[in-house]
């Protein structure tokens, strides 16, 4: 057996380019009540919509910077220089040929639509505030499947979206959360009927084109009884000098015996502030697991959750986070019993290049009227350079009887005398340093689904070529 890595022809900076396409919908800069009502009357949403989302801005106003846990870095963005909705303002095609060229340019770029004709359910890709194409293939539609933007979803089956809408995470969640409820547009809406276990995953791509700009997507996925959903997320933008946000509100919804999985693969520029609030409520008997994997960024905050609401339901979240120069990966996990026998298990692993940053900040919570519960929490970092930089907050809470949690961290180094062995056998230090690398994260990346476990490990190859010196 070979221990020599194949050749990967790909380029360094897969997502960093740019085209002028112009937008006919533009909110202008700032955010003010005459944001939200152009953003409100170009997409022409109830006024219920309008009334939720003025309060939503007063809620952010309100809120302070959670200056606590990311220092002075979030004091960085200008939210007075960004622009919150930008849009063709054209609905999403439902065929690749109807995509204007432009746009089309910078999704065939990315390698969509040919994921989607591989082996995808359905795929959604988000220019800027808006989905520009959406479909859904028909033997996933016929079982009663529906996958489409959240814009569409409001207006074409509000009686589903509704239903759950801000329920599993609240406007005044975090000051982030109630921006996102003040300007959000595009995400996902999915509905899987009871019983219908969706064979191919479902897909989304969101890409930021702009410069000075917001993308503020809101994602809601309800898996009805016994159901069971794939959902893949990709995310990229361009390099720019000024700073862009990210902010996406993710929620989830697994009723009696549903499982839903959704996996997060993120190589965001380094001018990116990815500042996202992702929860998922699961009931009797269901499973719900998030599989993430934070790569780009100049800073991350994001704890995937699980509200463990019905008895011998479970949460899982797999994490792995790569923070390189003049990054910070603040990543992690929150766990929240509410039932009996309810389980919970969070895996992260985080490798710091050069003078990056890896925080993990988790949270588990069990009260002490609850019996059965079981949590395991595992943390582990690796070091690549003597200037990288890992921290681990857990908080972990179990009280009364009969509930159990096991815990486990633990930092590393990059071991020279590997490094040494490996050039010896005609790898050089860059190589050699990958496949250290992704020896360490390959048990979570297994858990990936092919195609994104081989895009993970080509951008693990890319980061570490310039890590070395």
């Amino acid at each position: 057996m070979s221990t020599t890595t194949d050749s990967i022809a790909i380029d360094r900076d897969i997502g960093n380019f740019f085209y002028n396409v112009a937008a006919t919908r533009d909110a202008g800069v700032g955010l003010t009540e005459q944001t939200i009502d152009y953003i409100v009357d170009v997409k022409k949403e109830p006024e219920w919509l309008r009334e939720f989302r003025k309060n939503a801005y007063h809620v952010f106003n309100s809120k302070p910077l959670p200056t606590h846990w990311a220092g002075d870095e979030l004091k960085e963005i200008d939210f007075n220089v960004i622009r919150y909705y930008l849009a063709s303002g054209e609905a999403p095609k439902r065929t690749w040929e109807e995509v204007p060229e432009d746009i089309k340019r910078t999704f065939e770029r990315l390698g969509i639509p040919e994921s989607e004709r591989k082996f995808l359910a359905g795929v959604e890709a988000q220019f800027d505030s808006e989905a520009v194409y959406s479909n859904v293939k028909k033997a996933v539609s016929d079982q009663g499947v529906i996958f489409m933007g959240s814009t569409d979803a409001l207006k074409e089956r509000p009686d589903l979206f509704r239903k759950w809408f801000g329920r599993v995470i609240p406007t005044g969640d975090n000051k982030f959360s109630a921006l996102n409820s003040a300007v959000f547009s595009g995400g996902s809406f999915i509905y899987v009927p009871p019983g219908v276990k969706v064979k191919h995953p479902l897909q989304a791509y969101f890409r930021i084109n702009a410069e000075n700009f917001g993308q503020f997507e809101r994602t809601l996925i309800i898996a009805d009884e016994g159901s069971e959903v794939m959902y893949m997320e990709g995310c990229t933008a361009p390099k720019f000098t000024t700073a862009t946000l990210h902010s996406a509100v993710v929620e989830l919804v697994a009723l009696p015996g549903a499982k839903i999985q959704y996996i997060t693969v993120q190589n965001w520029a380094p001018n990116v502030f990815n500042l996202v609030t992702k929860r998922g409520l699961a009931m009797e008997e269901a499973e719900i697991k998030w599989i993430d994997c934070n790569i780009g960024s100049r800073l991350t905050m994001k704890y995937p959750g699980v509200v463990l609401k019905g008895r011998k339901a479970r949460g899982e979240v797999i994490s792995i986070a790569l923070a390189g120069d003049g990054q910070h990966q603040d990543t992690g996990a929150k766990m929240i019993h509410a039932a009996d026998e309810t389980s919970s298990n969070i895996v992260s692993k985080s490798i710091s290049i050069g003078k990056g940053r890896a925080t993990y900040r988790g949270l588990v919570h069990v009260p002490k009227h609850l019996k059965g519960c079981k949590n395991n929490t595992e943390c582990d970092a690796l070091l690549i350079n003597a200037n990288s930089r890992t921290d681990t907050y857990p908080a972990i809470t179990v009280r009364g009887t009969g509930n159990s949690t096991q815990h486990e961290a633990s930092v590393s180094q990059i071991n020279a005398e590997q490094i040494f062995y490996m050039q010896q056998r005609g790898l050089s230090e860059g190589q050699a340093m990958s496949l250290a690398v992704n020896g360490f994260v390959n048990d979570l990346v297994s858990q990936f689904p092919m195609e994104y476990s081989v895009e993970l490990k080509r951008l693990i190859d890319l980061e570490m070529e310039g890590s070395v010196g």
